[in-house]
């Protein structure tokens, strides 16, 4: 194994968007386990920021250092984007140093796709860092081992997802939406939460009825307007289990209603929700009326616009 030419002490910096699911509806379970979804994915103009740093070495090693919100978040080979990057580079046989170091603005287990987002910000740069070393495929193929939403951060904009991840509709005309978003502090594990759905649906199989989300039919085609945003159907599957195991976001869920959100809704497997709002200063008044209290994280973002 060896670098390629000219790889000594290059770096980029890379912003990992966060993202809210805008409904998600569990459609089936594989054989394998794994749970099959429809989903309409937005990312966030909030995330954190990523920096991937290589040079010459003999060997692979890898680094990564947390700063910022990384309560909680491993700084070492168990960490998603460290374990993003080896798998690059063992991919694509390279024998260098990669310096990692994520700056966290998300809360670690929140249902936003921190995680995931780091390592597909990882993979992103590693490819710009070395040109032509995996192809399109290969590199899918590698961040689906990853984990389900890491695919969907490869390209982060609008998009409906099916399958496990894996299927990625891009989805046209999307509006940047001001959300409101909140986190009751307390980590949510995605595969808890998903194991304590299998236990009451042990019958949802692949075969099942198609429990698609009626108003996502016609998402791909163009001219959303906020109107037509705040009126789809933010109905999450993982919501009644989510607040079985954290009681807390069904109270944000209220609170943020009482704010005069058009439309609230819990993104991933929780535990943060969030509302939609029509102007980012309705969205900045309403987290001013709610008045959360600590250990509560609440912030005010957008969704990205589709490009």
């Amino acid at each position: 194994m060896s670098t390629r030419p000219g790889s000594a002490s290059r770096s980029l910096r890379c912003h990992a968007p966060g993202k809210i699911n805008l409904g998600l509806r569990v459609v089936g379970r594989r054989a394998d386990g794994y749970h099959e979804l429809v989903s309409l994915f937005a990312p966030l103009d909030l995330g954190d920021e990523v920096e991937v740093a290589i040079s010459d070495s003999t060997t692979l090693e890898v680094e990564i250092g947390l700063e910022g919100a990384s309560e909680g978040i491993p700084a070492d080979a168990t960490n998603l984007a460290h374990r993003a990057a080896r798998a690059f580079a063992e991919a694509a046989g390279l024998s260098c140093r990669i310096e990692l170091r994520i700056d966290k603005r998300l809360p670690a287990g929140a249902g936003l796709g921190g995680g995931s987002s780091d390592a597909g910000a990882v993979l992103r740069a590693l490819c710009d860092l070395f040109p032509g070393a995996l192809d399109g495929p290969r590199l899918a193929e590698l961040a689906l081992g990853l984990g389900a939403d890491v695919p969907f951060f490869l390209d982060p904009r609008p998009a409906m997802v099916t399958g496990i991840g894996e299927r990625l509709e891009t989805v046209d005309g999307l509006p940047s939406l001001p959300v409101l978003l909140a986190n009751p502090g307390i980590a949510l594990s995605t595969a808890e939460v998903f194991q304590a759905f299998a236990a009451i649906q042990p019958a949802l199989t692949k075969s099942a009825p198609d429990r698609r989300i009626p108003p996502l039919s016609g998402v791909t085609s163009p001219g959303w307007t906020f109107a037509g945003v705040a009126g789809l159907s933010l109905e999450n599957d993982l919501e009644p289990i989510a607040i079985r195991l954290c009681p807390p976001i069904a109270r944000l869920q209220r609170r943020i209603r009482a704010t005069g959100a058009p439309a609230v809704g819990m993104s991933g497997s929780g535990a943060t929700v969030f509302g939609l709002f029509e102007s980012a200063e309705a969205a900045e008044r309403a987290l001013a009326e709610a008045a959360f209290e600590a250990p509560i994280w609440a912030r005010v973002a957008a969704t990205q616009e589709s490009r």
